[in-house]
């Protein structure tokens, strides 16, 4: 990118060349997220003058981190997408894993040294712990795309930049696979950065895609002729539960897996299949139904443990446990927000309460009604309705991050962010399984203080 001098005349932008005045620490973010990143930052005792010292990956295991994410495959079309052959680079491009480590840094000569001289490099730990409010931090954290501009970055050093961090999904899991970033000098505005990070972002995750495509295609042709010896039903999946070939049973396009994965094999039950035996194949698994198709999560009703698992900000899972079996599920962080607060509210919750919980808008009805259909896709009958709620004979745990602020960091939701608040100051305890130090919500919850301004908890579920 370049900008233009006093003159009208184009001029390379310099980290050196950064006013001062444009650097100077605003007392008051603007944008909520900065603002929350800021007082988490506080809240740690990080100096933003002086920052923590530096922590790299060793060579070995920064090369065994790039194999291990599966990234690699997305760098040639991004450096092709980004940088012209010959050309200078106009920003550098980062790629980082789900913990803010940089993995890769593509840019010219000159932004190099600058990016160096603030440790900006492979192997470097890039999360907000480390060196505060910044892109790749921000949205590792929050798994949403991150703006940090400027006098908005928490450490002196680094206000010289503007960078644009985005979340790269895993389409076999949807869950993080990591970050693309894109950060150029802080003079100007860079109106197009965020949006080319976004494209950036989508086309890692396209390519990611299309390698999952080649691999279940391998699969496939190892598991048609297989198959076709079986005369009972079989189907045969990835490492993931995706679907590579069916014969005998109409085959979903993902099973759900148990929490952790199937072992070495043996009986599992498997979610609209019944008890199978699972045996591995190549790079999957082969599923023989071994009973007739029960009535799915009908039957598991009465019976069932709900584990709603936030701890990790950006990875958020959904683990059911009954007499039948178990099976774990990745949620949408809108399928999170509203699972937390049916958690929280055992009685229930209309769904002009819950858009007012997730919008601070009662008429927004037509959009939460469309998301508890999809999510009542993965509950089934553990999802009632009028109101809505948890089945009141399942029972239901919340396990929380550490710090109550990393509570679905990435949530605007005015009822999420009160939650948040209830938890820091000791006033909200989250519902948890019998037997253990976390007591359950009360279910005589009412839904009186969702999306009101006050930072009040949900009525009933005081400690």
């Amino acid at each position: 990118m370049q900008r233009t001098d006093g003159g009208g005349t184009p001029a390379r932008a310099s980290l050196r060349a950064v006013p001062p005045q444009s650097c100077e620490h605003p007392q008051h973010p603007q944008r909520p997220e900065i603002g929350d990143s800021w007082a988490r930052l506080r809240r740690l005792g990080l100096d933003p003058e002086r920052g923590r010292p530096a922590r790299h990956l060793r060579p070995a295991e920064l090369e065994e981190t790039r194999r291990a994410t599966g990234l690699e495959q997305v760098l040639p079309v991004l450096r092709s997408a980004l940088f012209g052959p010959g050309e200078p680079a106009p920003v550098v491009l980062a790629v980082a894993d789900p913990k803010a480590r940089v993995l890769w840094l593509e840019t010219d000569r000159r932004l190099r040294r600058d990016a160096d001289a603030i440790g900006f490099e492979p192997g470097a730990l890039w999360s907000e712990d480390e060196v505060g409010t910044n892109g790749i931090g921000l949205a590792a954290r929050t798994a949403r795309p991150s703006t940090v501009h400027s006098a908005e970055h928490y450490l002196r050093s680094h206000r010289g930049w503007t960078c644009v961090g985005v979340p790269v999904r895993d389409p076999r899991t949807g869950r993080l696979a990591g970050v693309i970033d894109l950060s150029g000098p802080a003079t100007g505005d860079h109106p197009y950065l965020r949006q080319l990070a976004l494209t950036a972002a989508r086309l890692a995750e396209t390519e990611l895609r299309a390698g999952h495509l080649e691999a279940l295609h391998r699969l496939r042709t190892v598991a048609v002729p297989l198959l076709a010896r079986f005369g009972g039903p079989a189907l045969v999946v990835d490492g993931a539960g995706w679907t590579a070939a069916a014969t005998g049973v109409p085959g979903p396009p993902r099973l759900a897996p148990p929490p952790g994965d199937w072992g070495s094999g043996g009986l599992h039950w498997v979610p609209t299949l019944g008890e199978c035996a699972v045996e591995p194949l190549a790079d999957g698994w082969l599923v023989r139904p071994a009973a007739p198709r029960p009535a799915a999560l009908a039957e598991q009703a009465g019976a069932a443990a709900v584990e709603l698992d936030l701890r990790r900000p950006a990875g958020p899972e959904l683990r059911v446990r009954g007499s039948a079996g178990a099976w774990s599920h990745s949620p949408s962080p809108r399928h999170a927000e509203l699972l937390l607060l049916l958690a929280l509210h055992r009685d229930g919750l209309s769904a002009a309460r819950l858009a007012e919980a997730l919008f601070a808008d009662p008429a927004r009805t037509v959009t939460v009604r469309a998301e508890l259909s999809r999510l009542r896709r993965h509950l089934g009958a553990l999802l009632e309705a009028r109101p809505y709620r948890l089945a009141a004979r399942a029972e239901v745990a919340v396990l929380g991050p550490d710090d109550p602020y990393d509570l679905l960091p990435g949530s605007a939701a005015p009822a999420v962010r009160e939650v948040r608040a209830a938890l820091a100051g000791g006033a909200l305890r989250l519902p948890g399984r019998s037997g253990v130090a976390q007591p359950p919500a009360s279910s005589s919850a009412n839904s009186s203080s969702l999306g009101s301004s006050s930072a009040a908890p949900p009525s009933g579920t005081t400690v």
